[in-house]
C-alpha cells in the first residue's frame, strides 16, 4: 500500500542513476507491497553514514549511497522484518534449513498450528481460560514480525499496512474478540508470505538469466586447457567450447563450426550456425560441434550481463498507472482511516453500543489498506518485462510497456529492418569499362558506412579488382559521397545527387528502378560514368507482416525509406504494407514520424538503432532490431528486439497489450472489492475475518493474474546445458 507521509526530517535525495561511486545495491527478500519498500527505505535512510536510500518494490532491490557498513544496513532491514544481502549476479542456492533462512515463514507456520488448536478447543467447548490464551499465543507468534514492522513505521512517523493490521488485532482483543483478532493477524501473515513467494518467482528473471552463463571457462594457454573463473579471463583470451556446453563469455569464433542455441538472448527458436568470425554470446548453448573462440568482453560486461542489468532496472521502474494508483491511495487511505475513527466514536454520542461500533470500525480499518490495488500494477510490470526478456524482447520499463500497448501506428525502416541489409550488385551500366567503373566507385565509397557502399566494395573485392586509393573523402548525408581518385574528382550517390550534378535524371535510371533495384551512380563533374543496380533481399519473415501487426491491434503500418519508390514498393508489397514514404532524408523521416503521431496517435518506429536515431527518438516508442550485438541499441531504444527477426515485433506488441489488460483488470477488481467492503462495513455486514480474507485474497488474485504473463514464456528460453 502507499503509506501516509507524516511530517519528518528529509532523508536525502535518492541516488542518481547510473549508480554513483560509493553506492551499493542489495536484494531485499520478503517484501510484498509498496509499504514494505517505504518502511525499509526509511529505516536504512536513518542510519549514520547513509546519504540516501531507495528501495524498488518491483524488483526487490535497494540502492544505498553512503559508507554505512553492510552489516548495519542488513540489521536495519531485519528490524523492519525483512532480509537484505548484497546484490550479486550469481545467486547461490541456499542449503540451510528454511527456519534459518526465513524466521517469518517459521513464525507464520507455528501461528497457523496454534490457531488450528485454538479453533479445535473452541469447537470442543473448552473453557475460555484454555481457548483465549491459545488465540493470544497464535497472535503473538504470527504477529511479532508485523508488530515490529509497525513499531518501526510509527517510529518513522509512517502509517502503513503493518500499523493498520496491528491496530485491528489489538482493537479486536480490546473488545473481547480474541478469535477474530487471531484470524486477522494469521491470515495477514499467511497472505503476505504467499504474496512474497509469488513475487519472488516473478523477480527471478535476472537471476535465472545470469545462471545460464557458466562460472568457469576452458581457457587455452600454452597448448593446454584449464578451467578459469570467468571473472579472471582476460579479453582476447582463447577459450574452448565443447558440444553441449554453455558459452561462458562473449567471444568471436576462431576455429570450428557448430550450431548455437541463442534462445536465452535472442528468443530464436532454432539454433544458429556458427563458423570462424561469427559472434558468440555468453549463456547460449553450443549444440553439435567443438569451437575455439577469442573473448571480446569481460564477464561483467557481456551481452547477458547488460541485458540482465537492463531487465532489472526495467522491472524496478514505475509505470504511469502505478504512479496514478499511488496518488489515489495517498488520498483513499487517510480518508477511510478517518472514517473508521469517526465510526468508532460518533455513534457513541448517540447512545450506540461501543463494542458494536468499534467492531465495525475495525473492519473498516482493515478495508483501509489498499494492498491489492497498489500491488496490481508493479507485479504485472515485473512479470511482463521478465517474460518478454526470456523471449528475446527487452522492454525498458513500465513506461515503455504502457506506451507500446497503446501504439496505433508502426513505422518501419526498409534497409536492415524489412530487408537483410546485405544488398548485392546486380548489374552495371557503364560508358567505358564496367570493371574499371566498379573499382573507381569502390574507391569513392571506401570510407562510407552505408550498406550500399559496403555492397559495392564487397563486389569489387569478390571480383579481385585493384581498388585505387581515395583522398579528400566527403560524405553527403542522404545523397552520397565525393572523393579524389587518381587525381580525378569523382562523386557517387543516388537520385538526389544525380539530379543535382547532372541537372536531370538519365533514362537508364528508370530501367534500374523498374527492375526493383536501387541505383547508385558514379560521375565526374557533370558527366555520368556508370550506373550500378543493387538489390537487397527481403527478410523471410517479412511476408504478411502488416497483417500480423494489424491482428495485434495496430491500425496503420508505414514504411519510411531513403530508397526510391519503385524499390520501396517491391519490399512493401512483400510485407503487405500499403502505405510508404520513399526518398526520405533522415530529417524527413523525423518529420513524418511527428506527422504520423499527430494523425494516428502513438507511433512506434522500428529501425537499426543507429541510422534511424532521430526518428527513433521522435517516436513514442523506439524499437531497435538485432540489438544483441549493438551497445547503442541496447542502451537507447525503448524496446530492443535482440534477434534480427521481425516475428518478435507483433509478439512484443501483443504481449504489451496483454500486460495492460492485466493491469486494468487488477485495478478494476481491486477497486470493486474495496468499494463493496467500504459500503458494507459501517452496516455491520462485514466481519473482521471476511475483511482480511477479502483484502489478502484479492492481493493474491492480482498477483497470480499478473504472473500469467510469465506463463506464456516458452521453455526453450531456459533450456539446460552442461557447464564446463
Amino acid at each position: 500500500m502507499n503509506p501516509i507521509e507524516l511530517p519528518m526530517a528529509p532523508v536525502g535525495p535518492p541516488p542518481a542513476t547510473p549508480i554513483a561511486t560509493g553506492t551499493r545495491r542489495f536484494r531485499v527478500d520478503g517484501m510484498d507491497c509498496g509499504a514494505c519498500a517505504k518502511t525499509v527505505e526509511s529505516a536504512v535512510a536513518a542510519l549514520p553514514g547513509v546519504v540516501g536510500a531507495e528501495v524498488s518494490f518491483g524488483n526487490g532491490t535497494m540502492t544505498v549511497a553512503g559508507d554505512a557498513p553492510d552489516a548495519a544496513i542488513a540489521s536495519a532491514v531485519a528490524r523492519a522484518g525483512y532480509r537484505a544481502h548484497p546484490a550479486a549476479r550469481r545467486v547461490s542456492t541456499a542449503t540451510s534449513p528454511f527456519w534459518r533462512r526465513d524466521a517469518r515463514a517459521l513464525s507464520t507456520t507455528i501461528s497457523v498450528g496454534l490457531l488450528v488448536i485454538a479453533v479445535v478447543a473452541s469447537l470442543a467447548s473448552a473453557p475460555r481460560i484454555v481457548a483465549e490464551p491459545l488465540y493470544l499465543l497464535s497472535m503473538a507468534v504470527g504477529g511479532w514480525p508485523i508488530a515490529r514492522a509497525a513499531a518501526l513505521a510509527l517510529g518513522r512517523r509512517r502509517l502503513d499496512m503493518n500499523v493498520l493490521m496491528a491496530l485491528a488485532a489489538v482493537g479486536a482483543v480490546g473488545i473481547g474478540e480474541y478469535a477474530e483478532g487471531a484470524w486477522v493477524l494469521v491470515l495477514f501473515a499467511v497472505g503476505t508470505g504467499l504474496e512474497a513467494l509469488a513475487l519472488e518467482r516473478s523477480r527471478r528473471t535476472v537471476a535465472s538469466l545470469m545462471e545460464l552463463a557458466p562460472a568457469r571457462a576452458r581457457v587455452i594457454a600454452d597448448g593446454a586447457e584449464r578451467l578459469v573463473d570467468v571473472e579472471a579471463v582476460d579479453v582476447g583470451a582463447l577459450i574452448a567450447i565443447r558440444p553441449g556446453e554453455r558459452i561462458a563469455l562473449d567471444a568471436n569464433v576462431e576455429s570450428g563450426t557448430s550450431s548455437v542455441d541463442q534462445a536465452p538472448i535472442t528468443g530464436e527458436s532454432l539454433p544458429v550456425d556458427k563458423q570462424a568470425g561469427d559472434e558468440l554470446f555468453a549463456g547460449t548453448l553450443n549444440t553439435t560441434g567443438a569451437l575455439v573462440a577469442r573473448t571480446t568482453r569481460p564477464a561483467g560486461d557481456s551481452t547477458l550481463s547488460r541485458v540482465a542489468s537492463l531487465v532489472e532496472a526495467a522491472q524496478g521502474s514505475r509505470a504511469p498507472a502505478e504512479r496514478f494508483i499511488d496518488r489515489f491511495a495517498a488520498i483513499y487511505t487517510p480518508l477511510v482511516f478517518a472514517a473508521a475513527l469517526t465510526l468508532a466514536t460518533v455513534p457513541l454520542a448517540f447512545g450506540g453500543d461501543s463494542s458494536t461500533w468499534q467492531y465495525r470500525a475495525l473492519a473498516l480499518l482493515i478495508v483501509a489498506c489498499p494492498c491489492s490495488l497498489v500491488i496490481s500494477v508493479p507485479v504485472a510490470v515485473v512479470s511482463a518485462v521478465g517474460g518478454a526478456a526470456r523471449r528475446g524482447i527487452l522492454i525498458k520499463g513500465g513506461q515503455a510497456l504502457e506506451d507500446l500497448a497503446r501504439v496505433r501506428a508502426v513505422a518501419l525502416d526498409k534497409t536492415g529492418t524489412l530487408t537483410l541489409g546485405l544488398p548485392q550488385l546486380q548489374e552495371i551500366t557503364a560508358t567505358d569499362d564496367p570493371e574499371d567503373a566498379l573499382a573507381l566507385v569502390a574507391a569513392v565509397e571506401t570510407h562510407s558506412e552505408h550498406p550500399l557502399a559496403a555492397a559495392l566494395r564487397r563486389a569489387a573485392r569478390d571480383r579481385g579488382l585493384a581498388v585505387p586509393t581515395a583522398q579528400s573523402f566527403n560524405a553527403l548525408p542522404g545523397r552520397g559521397a565525393t572523393a579524389i581518385v587518381d587525381g580525378r574528382e569523382l562523386w557517387a550517390g543516388g537520385p538526389r545527387l544525380i539530379e543535382e550534378r547532372l541537372g536531370m535524371l538519365p533514362p537508364e535510371l528508370t530501367a534500374v528502378h523498374a527492375a526493383g533495384q536501387t541505383a547508385i551512380a558514379l560521375g565526374e563533374g557533370s558527366r555520368l560514368l556508370a550506373l550500378f543496380g543493387l538489390a537487397d533481399q527481403a527478410r523471410p519473415e517479412t511476408g504478411g507482416l502488416a497483417a500480423r501487426l494489424e491482428a495485434a491491434g495496430v491500425e496503420r503500418v508505414v514504411m519510411l525509406t531513403g530508397d526510391s519508390e519503385p524499390v520501396a514498393r517491391a519490399v512493401a508489397g512483400a510485407a503487405g504494407i500499403r502505405e510508404l514514404r520513399a526518398g526520405l532524408l533522415p530529417a524527413e523521416k523525423l518529420e513524418h514520424i511527428v506527422a504520423l503521431e499527430r494523425e494516428a496517435g502513438a507511433v512506434a518506429m522500428v529501425g537499426d538503432g543507429i541510422n534511424d536515431a532521430p526518428a527513433l527518438a521522435a517516436a513514442r516508442v523506439g524499437i531497435a532490431m538485432g540489438a544483441a550485438g549493438s551497445d547503442i541499441a541496447l542502451e537507447n531504444a525503448d524496446v530492443a528486439l535482440m534477434s534480427d527477426r521481425l516475428d518478435a515485433l507483433p509478439e512484443a506488441i501483443s504481449l504489451s497489450r496483454r500486460a495492460l489488460s492485466v493491469m486494468r483488470a487488477n485495478v478494476i477488481a481491486s477497486l470493486a472489492v474495496k468499494a463493496v467492503f467500504v459500503v458494507l462495513a459501517p452496516f455491520g455486514w462485514v466481519t473482521l475475518v471476511a475483511a482480511i480474507a477479502a483484502d489478502m485474497g484479492m492481493s493474491l488474485l492480482v498477483t497470480l493474474n499478473a504472473m500469467r504473463l510469465l506463463g506464456a514464456v516458452t521453455r526453450r528460453g531456459v533450456s539446460a546445458g552442461r557447464s564446463p
